[in-house]
């Protein structure tokens, strides 16, 4: 079969294509569902790293004593 008796019965097979309606097909439902995987194991990753840290903040270290009587430098 050559490309042109090719063409010339798939094009009005084309031609009967409903062009209003468009639907996604399986590819887009596989697609969406792997992103949706995605999406939650990256959330249960997320909530897990934010389990780990700790929000408590350390006391602060009171700052060095500065000798006292000293004259200041010039």
């Amino acid at each position: 079969m050559s490309a042109h008796q090719a063409l010339t019965q798939l094009v009005p097979l084309a031609a009967e294509l409903d062009e209003n309606k468009v639907t996604p097909g399986v590819l887009g439902f596989v697609v969406f569902a792997v992103m949706a995987v995605a999406v939650w194991a990256l959330m249960k990753s997320m909530n897990r790293h934010m389990n780990r840290v700790d929000f408590e903040e350390a006391p602060e270290r009171p700052a060095p004593a500065r000798p006292t009587g000293s004259a200041p430098r010039e």
